[in-house]
């Protein structure tokens, strides 16, 4: 199994460089730090399996997933989680990957996470399933919330569950990047959410954002 690890931080990647390459059928083709060099890599290597922090720095994993689908990767993608959140991994079953490690998981984990992945299985860390059972009475989880927000506050706030920047929101909408701003603070505040990230959580979680994989040709 042809892998690339894509993580900004690089005891990580060469942590997982020098573990994975001593087990039999799999290689890891190469490495990346953020989304431009991840998705250049995978489009060279074409490798079977991505491993992708949930977090790049000020980037998201994520991002990486979506673009290089749009750009007709077919391989598999596997979520390496920092800390166990219920929405995180919620978001990732909406994208449909593969599997969602978490970092404290123990090697022995992991390998066995990989070989049900290579088998066309999926894998996902068994406590975070057990967060999200206890969690799926949250506020945060009920779409009810968004009846609190104007149309453009939920304009942006689907913006941000596609990924969007500050930027792109404002020549999206053709308003000012302080409105955006503005708007964003108003939707965090409304929704009780910690910063933007949850919020794009949230869009994707409730169903506020239908997400479709794209292949292009």
């Amino acid at each position: 199994m042809k892998i690339v690890l894509v993580d900004d931080q690089t005891l990580i990647r060469k942590g997982l460089i020098s573990f994975l390459s001593l087990q039999d059928m799999m290689e890891v083709s190469g490495e990346a730090r953020n989304k431009q060099e991840a998705l250049s890599l995978i489009q060279r290597e074409n490798p079977d399996l991505v491993i992708v922090a949930f977090h790049l720095g000020e980037e998201w994993g994520l991002e990486v997933i979506t673009e290089a689908r749009k750009r007709g990767a077919t391989c598999k993608f596997v979520i390496l989680i920092y800390s166990k959140d219920p929405m995180s991994f919620q978001y990732a079953t909406v994208m449909d990957v593969e599997g969602y490690i978490s970092l404290e998981a123990h090697p022995e984990e992991l390998i066995y996470a990989l070989q049900m992945i290579q088998r066309g299985r999926k894998y996902y860390d068994p406590d975070i399933i057990d967060q999200l059972i206890q969690s799926q009475n949250s506020p945060h989880m009920d779409n009810s919330h968004v009846n609190l927000l104007t149309s453009k506050e939920k304009e942006i706030l689907q913006k941000l569950g596609q990924g969007f920047s500050n930027k792109q929101i404002a020549e999206n909408l053709y308003i000012t990047e302080n409105t955006v701003k503005k708007h964003v603070s108003q939707v965090l505040s409304k929704l009780d959410l910690g910063d933007r990230t949850q919020a794009a959580l949230y869009a994707n979680v409730t169903g506020l954002v239908q997400y479709k994989h794209e292949v292009l040709v």
